[in-house]
Parts: structure tokens; sequence; C-alpha cells
């Protein structure tokens, strides 16, 4: 099942529970709710690990935190998922959001300059944040409704594999069986 698979990699909450900095989190990591791998939950912390990542926040990681307790999803993969924006994919994802932004918005796109500076952004803000928190918002909605569909049907499709081969295995028997009786 993809529990197992699951289970292999997520860290345990007591582990988490003796870690010095993670101690004013300890009601929280103490939930048994946020540590169950279902279906649902799983679904669910895709939807909003993956929301909070395509969003231009700080502290995605929090936010995920907070949205995994609201909706009782399993919080160590909500979390975890936030790091699909990474210092390396970051400026790409959020690039495409602004693009995305400024279509809906029927804005021109600003083309950054070729040596990018952080002065160049301050200036620029003004105008590209609609467009970027636009396209995030659009993007972080489109890609969290896609992943929780997707893990639904992944799963269940794993789940149907699993007994489809219990049932080969059983019939299997029955025939080895059958076939010593008839001898």
């Amino acid at each position: 099942m993809p529990r197992r698979f699951l289970q292999r990699y997520m860290p345990k909450p007591d582990t988490l529970k003796r870690q010095r900095s993670l101690r004013f989190m300890a009601p929280l990591i103490a939930d048994p709710r946020l540590w169950l791998l279902t279906r649902r939950s799983v679904a669910n912390a895709f939807s909003v690990g993956i929301f909070c990542a395509l969003l231009p926040i700080p502290f995605q990681m929090v936010v995920a935190a907070i949205g995994a307790r609201l909706s009782r999803c399993n919080l160590a993969l909500a979390v975890g998922l936030v790091w699909i924006t990474n210092p390396l994919t970051m400026p790409l994802i959020f690039y495409a959001n602004y693009r995305l932004g400024s279509l809906f918005l029927d804005a021109p796109v600003r083309e950054a300059p070729v040596h990018l500076s952080t002065r160049w952004i301050a200036e620029q803000m003004h105008d590209i944040l609609p467009a970027l928190f636009l396209g995030s918002m659009i993007s972080a909605v489109f890609f969290a409704v896609l992943a929780n569909a997707g893990i639904r049907l992944i799963w269940r499709w794993h789940v149907s594999r699993h007994w489809k081969r219990r049932r080969q295995k059983r019939r299997q028997r029955r025939a080895r069986i059958e076939a010593e009786f008839d001898d």
C-alpha cells in the first residue's frame, strides 16, 4: 500500500517532540490525527502543501502546519511539500505565476533585466505584485485540486491492484488444492 511507502520516509512524532527547536509545537505534534496515513489525509496534505508552496509568502511551512491542523490532514506531508519551492525552483515558479497573473489581468509583462538586482525588484514591486499574487492564487488552487484528485486516484488504483493480486493468489491456491485432491 502507499501507506507503507510513506511511513518509511516520514519522521516519527516522538523524534520531533524531543527536538529542542520544535518544543513550542509540542501540542500540534502530539495530535495523533495529524499523523494518520489514510487516503483522505494524504490527499488533503498534498493539497495544503502544494497550495502553500505556490504562494509568494514568507513562512510557508508555518502556514502549511496551520492548514494541516485546520483540515486535519497529515502534518509531515503538508509541511514537507512546501519545499517544492526551494531556492532553486522558486524563481521559475514565481515567474510563471507572474506571467499567468499578467495574462489574467491583461497587463504587460515586465521583462527582467540582464543583471537582476534587488533594487530593480524593489522598484518594480508595485507593478509586479498584483499579477504575481493573482497568478499564484490561480496556480495554487489549480494544482492543489489536481494533486488531491490525483492522489486519491493513485491510492484507489494501488489498493484495487493489491486486491486483484490477492484474488489471483487465492484462485491459484484453490486450483493447486483441487489439483491435489483430483490426483
